[in-house]
């Protein structure tokens, strides 16, 4: 059975910083595409960081710099390093696995493409 479970989450002030993490279970993590969306009130999910089986990263212009995807294979392990945090980075924080992704063909890039979710995890960032 897969699973994904977020934590680290929570409230902090503008310029602050949180680390997320995402414990994995159920399918071989270490060869797959994973990401990391979020999700703020009224708005639609989007894609904030996106990591490859062989270690390669995407990131949009709005997080490039600031956040940092990388994995831990060892621990099947996602993490989701957030730095200079902003009032618009507030929503619900989601990692997700691409199961159909080639191992070393790189992220897809797409909500689509990811067919497995976790609970998610708050993060509000006040000014």
């Amino acid at each position: 059975q897969v699973q994904l479970v977020e934590s680290g989450g929570a409230s902090v002030q503008t310029g602050g910083s949180l680390k997320l993490s995402c414990v994995t279970s159920g399918f071989e993590f270490s060869i797959y595409c994973m990401g990391w969306f979020r999700q703020a009130p009224g708005k639609e999910r989007e894609a904030v960081a996106e990591i490859d089986a062989g270690g390669p990263t995407i990131y949009p212009d709005s997080v490039k710099g600031r956040f940092t995807i990388s994995r831990d294979n060892t621990k099947n392990t996602l993490y989701l390093q957030m730095d200079s945090l902003k009032p618009d980075d507030t929503a619900m924080y989601y990692c997700a696995a691409d199961l159909d992704s080639t191992y070393g063909g790189g992220c897809r890039e797409g909500l689509d493409y990811y067919g497995y979710w976790g609970q998610g995890t708050q993060v509000t960032v006040s000014s």
